[in-house]
């Protein structure tokens, strides 16, 4: 089986072994880029993370299988960027959630609105966090990496990850309250927790 290294080491000689890589993350990067600046930004925000990703591809750690924690950095760095852009979006998410109207039956409603409270208490405590606790929580909930992922993308010790989720976690479940329980018994993934 081919790893992520191998696919960049053998683009040293062989360059378009690359689009290996773009083909097979492409699209994790530009989700992972679309929740936090927006399907505008995404696209640019993919785009740079492979070119800046190809032209440093010399400087990746070949003990890693696994060229996620790497790319997903890069974007990171990216999209500190667009820092403005994201604070805006999670600033209307948190005033517009639990706006629309509903037409269902009355548990359906129910559960509508209180998945939009729950957005729109997540949303606003979400910006309110530190860049390095949001980064963490959206690389571990959005991009899916592990703590050693987290810890390699962020470039800072494993226990810093391990104490920024749990100080985040924390935050995010006061935050939604009652509501963060339902969310949790339902049994909805990492990523619908804070979604």
């Amino acid at each position: 089986m081919t790893t992520d290294s191998d696919i960049i080491r053998s683009s040293g000689e062989s360059p378009q072994a690359f689009t290996q890589l773009y083909d097979k993350y492409a699209r994790m990067v530009f989700r992972y880029a679309a929740r936090r600046a927006g399907e505008s930004a995404a696209e640019d925000v993919m785009a740079e993370t492979f070119l800046v990703a190809f032209e440093r591809r010399e400087s990746f750690d070949h003990a890693w299988e696994d060229a996620r924690p790497w790319l997903f950095g890069i974007a990171t760095n990216l999209l500190r960027k667009h820092h403005r852009t994201e604070a805006k979006m999670l600033k209307v998410t948190a005033k517009a959630s639990g706006r629309e109207s509903y037409t269902d039956s009355t548990e359906r409603i129910a559960e509508q609105l209180d998945a939009a409270a729950a957005t729109s208490a997540l949303a606003g405590a979400l910006r309110k966090l530190s860049a390095a606790d949001r980064e963490c929580i959206l690389l571990y909930a959005w991009a899916e990496l592990s703590y050693e992922g987290i810890a390699a993308a962020t470039k800072v010790p494993i226990g810093t990850v391990r104490s920024r989720l749990n100080r985040t976690r924390r935050i995010l479940k006061e935050a939604a309250g009652p509501l963060m329980n339902n969310i949790e018994e339902a049994g909805h993934g990492r990523a619908q927790a804070i979604a």
